[in-house]
């Protein structure tokens, strides 16, 4: 049976951001398994931060008892929701159905598709791709006033500027996408981004004038830092999941620098933590937050969820061994090699190594030889996280480590590779 406090916990999480019918919803919630659906556009080979919290999400109703339909949008993916600004690129059928079969197989992991409450993976390409123009006018277009489609926020932003038909368009086909999903598997449930809310509600309003049917839909909030800029940015590009476009590591390092004001809510969004774990974990992070208990167990649990148990050792093994805390021989190659490319690596061929001060100086470690030289004579200089007293100690191949690595090390933080060809 379907939990009756999911909302409650939901809400508790603040993943609720806006919603048709609140204590509507929660009733339906309460009486038994409600199907619900949220989808994702396949608009990059990999899914990323934002996406996760629509797939925990998910996650969570499926475990409190309803039944999920997952939606991957085959064909809403080739046009793309109205952006603030600037027209998106229109991919390939091809590159679109490739990239549907990656988004489905990073989905399949979070949710069950077994039990009473089996989850369901749909593709909207397969209701639209054989629809004609005539009939989807007929039978969608007519029931979506013009004057309050030019009055959504997305569309007035671009009116100036312009905005073509396609991307107007776009509601129609979500809203499509929920109407064929009551109509022919009895769902009455949509989430998604608040950025989503009107394509929400553009369906919960289909539903109405085309079937005379009552459904539901709520929002998740977006994700922002303290300042209010978006997360899920790095300086490597978007936080994606997709473990050959983000690193394990990389992804760990994530979690683990977020702010001490943003911990808590994060871990409330993206973690399975109990309340009382999580309050527990927020006066840590009150009382002593140079422990960075929050961080660390953040860091751990979404690492876990989106990689796996082993993934997240090796994390931390290599963090570990970074700065001295373990044995970099140890460590796997790929990810030894990730995280020095995260923190920042160069490619010398072996001949061309030289000195402990030369590397120092090529990694960007120090700004001059002399500084270079400084730093070996105070002690500060550190290579395969052994100290180096010579300034003229030359380097070798046999000083590689996994295979074709160098670690060079400036006091106890900062940290270069050097890939060995």
């Amino acid at each position: 049976m379907s939990s009756p406090n999911i909302l409650d916990d939901l809400e508790w999480r603040g993943l609720i951001a806006n919603s048709t019918d609140l204590e509507a919803l929660r009733a339906a919630l309460g009486e038994g398994s409600v199907r619900y659906y949220v989808g994702f556009d396949p608009t990059a080979p990999s899914l990323h931060m934002g996406n996760l919290v629509q797939i925990v999400t998910a996650k969570r109703l499926q475990e409190a008892g309803h039944t999920p339909f997952i939606l991957v949008g085959g064909a809403t993916g080739m046009i793309g929701d109205p952006r603030d600004s600037g027209e998106r690129t229109l991919n390939s059928l091809d590159t679109v159905k490739e990239w549907v079969e990656r988004v489905r197989r990073q989905i399949e992991p979070f949710v069950s598709f077994e039990g009473d409450n089996a989850a369901t993976m749909v593709n909207n390409y397969d209701w639209t791709a054989s629809l004609s123009t005539i009939d989807f006018l007929r039978e969608v277009g007519k029931h979506f006033p013009v004057n309050r489609m030019l009055a959504r926020d997305v569309v007035k932003s671009r009116l100036e500027e312009g905005i073509s038909y396609t991307e107007f368009s776009y509601i129609l086909l979500q809203s499509m996408d929920y109407l064929n999903l009551y109509r022919d598997h009895g769902v009455t449930l949509q989430f998604g981004g608040s950025d989503q809310w009107g394509n929400l509600t553009g369906g919960v309003e289909l539903i109405r004038r085309a079937a005379g049917g009552k459904v539901h839909a709520f929002t998740t909030p977006l994700i922002t830092k303290a300042d209010g800029t978006k997360y899920g940015k790095t300086e490597g590009g978007a936080l994606w999941l997709d473990p050959e476009m983000m690193s394990p590591y990389a992804f760990h390092q994530f979690w683990l620098n977020v702010e001490d004001e943003k911990v808590v809510e994060l871990l409330k969004i993206f973690t399975f933590l109990s309340r009382e774990e999580i309050e527990a974990l927020e006066k840590q992070t009150a009382d002593e937050p140079w422990l960075r208990a929050g961080q660390k167990a953040l860091a751990d649990a979404v690492t876990t969820l989106v990689h796996g148990p082993r993934e997240t050792e090796a994390a931390k093994r290599a963090a570990s061994a970074l700065f001295g805390g373990g044995e970099l021989t140890a460590l796997p190659p790929s990810t030894l090699g990730a995280a020095l490319s995260e923190a920042g690596s160069i490619t010398l061929p072996a001949a061309e190594l030289g000195t402990v001060v030369d590397l120092l100086v090529l990694t960007g470690l120090a700004k001059s030889r002399s500084e270079a030289r400084r730093t070996v004579t105070e002690g500060g200089a550190y290579l395969n996280n052994v100290r180096v007293d010579d300034p003229d100690a030359v380097v070798s191949r046999d000083d590689v480590v996994a295979g074709s690595w160098l670690v060079l090390r400036r006091g106890k933080k900062k940290l270069a590779g050097v890939e060995v060809r």
